[in-house]
C-alpha cells in the first residue's frame, strides 16, 4: 500500500514534469523541416563515407595477404 508521503511525491513530480514541457519552445514546421532535411543528408552522406572506407580497406588487406 501507499502512504501519502509518497502519492504526493509522486503528484509533485508530474506537477513539475508538466511546468517543465511548458517550457518547450516548440520548433514551427519550416525550421523542424530544415533541420530534419539536415539530419538525413549528413547521415547519407556519412553512411557512403564509412561504406567506401570500409569497401577500400576490406580490399586493400584482402590484396596485402593474398601478396604474402
Amino acid at each position: 500500500m501507499y502512504d501519502m508521503s509518497e502519492k504526493t511525491q509522486k503528484k509533485s513530480w508530474f506537477k513539475g514534469l508538466s511546468q517543465e514541457f511548458k517550457k518547450i519552445i516548440w520548433p514551427d514546421k519550416m525550421t523542424l523541416a530544415k533541420q530534419t532535411a539536415a539530419v538525413v543528408s549528413i547521415s547519407v552522406v556519412l553512411g557512403a563515407i564509412i561504406a567506401v572506407l570500409d569497401f577500400v580497406l576490406q580490399h586493400g588487406i584482402e590484396i596485402l595477404v593474398n601478396l604474402g
